[in-house]
């Protein structure tokens, strides 16, 4: 099980993807933008580290599992935030909610508020159970705490601190942390990944760029509100919290393939992501993962039969077995992928 939060505080601005239509024609757009980094890069953090001063055995590090990325602020990370479910409804900037039910075996809104558009993403774990009018009103709700901010960085000569003659600038997209509350106070936050390893204190170039972060390891207590969804076993429906990978190296599916997981009945969800990753070598190298399709973190599935399993399998409980995940070399499951939680959604037993 998960044992540890993994705090990683930004000292100044982060690194942000811009995606691959970044051009000299379009140099400030973001199409395919992406931030915050996957938990793929927070495991290839702790193999660094270990790698060049070994803090653990690399046999029993084999044995990582992390997940997110998540948030929080900076002084309250235990509780931090996941992605809403796509059942829930949350329009900040008109203050007005709904919610998805179950109603004869589809999905249903009422026509009275059907055409509300969810404007932020993000609730608090310890709202987890709550309505979408609960989570609103207790201000358990927000957007993405952060900004992206173009600037231009200069590209030196090898042997004299001065701009190349030839593109000797370019346009990096950088991202800033923190967010205002409705009442206009400015909150410090941080990233969040699940870890089931601490990892050494201290300042580290993480996602990109060479951009520094200050990274914490804090050890969840046994009633922290993340471990209490986690032992909760799921029925009839769940909610991703991440991506989720289903499919091989070729093909992308909208849930895992093997025989033992049953069709899911209904489905809410958004357009797909790509993810991808990189795995090294023995030899010290690297290689480029084949590119997929990820499922985004809040979308729901509705089962017409039970489940009766938890995420995380041990000796103890019945888990998700990793044959349901991809695998190439390890499986995706030791990344966090499709980590969801149990959802109760009105109108399904």
């Amino acid at each position: 099980m998960y044992r540890y939060l993994i705090i990683i505080k930004p000292l100044g601005l982060m690194y942000g993807s811009a995606g691959a239509f970044l051009s000299p024609e379009n140099l400030v757009g973001r199409s395919g933008a992406k931030f915050p980094p996957d938990a793929a890069t927070l495991s290839g953090l702790f193999f660094g580290v270990n790698k060049t001063e070994p803090f653990i055995e690399h046999e029993e590090l084999k044995k990582l599992h992390v997940a997110g990325p998540f948030w929080a602020e900076l002084d309250n990370p235990e509780y931090f935030y996941l992605p809403i479910p796509w059942t829930k409804v949350i329009n900040l900037q008109d203050e007005q909610t709904d919610e998805w039910v179950m109603q004869e075996g589809r999905w249903y809104r009422s026509d009275e508020t059907k055409d509300i558009e969810p404007d932020c993403r993000w609730q608090t774990v310890n709202s987890w159970w709550d309505s979408a009018d609960v989570i609103h009103s207790n201000n358990s709700a927000a957007k993405d705490p952060w900004k992206y901010v173009s600037m231009l960085h200069p590209k030196l000569n090898k042997h004299q601190r001065c701009v190349e003659e030839k593109d000797g600038l370019f346009l990096e997209n950088s991202v800033e942390m923190g967010y205002h509350s409705r009442d206009g106070e400015f909150h410090e936050t941080c990233l969040v990944y699940l870890s089931t390893h601490e990892i050494p204190e201290g300042w580290y170039c993480f996602g990109g760029e060479s951009h520094l972060v200050e990274v914490n390891s804090m050890k969840l207590p046994d009633d922290s509100p993340i471990l209490e969804l986690l032992n909760q076993k799921i029925e009839r429906s769940f909610a991703l919290i991440t991506p989720g990978v289903w499919g091989s190296t070729r093909y992308s599916y909208r849930y895992p393939q093997h025989p033992t997981f049953p069709k899911p009945s209904h489905m809410l969800t958004d357009r797909p992501s790509p993810y991808r990753y990189r795995v090294g070598d023995n030899k010290g190298g690297g290689r480029l993962g084949r590119g997929r399709y990820a499922i985004p973190a809040g979308t729901v599935y509705v089962f017409d039969e039970p489940l009766n399993k938890y995420w995380w399998e041990d000796e103890e409980k019945s888990g998700f077995p990793k044959e349901w995940f991809p695998n190439e070399g390890f499986s995706l499951k030791q990344l966090g992928c499709g980590l969801c939680l149990p959802l109760a959604i009105e109108g399904i037993d």
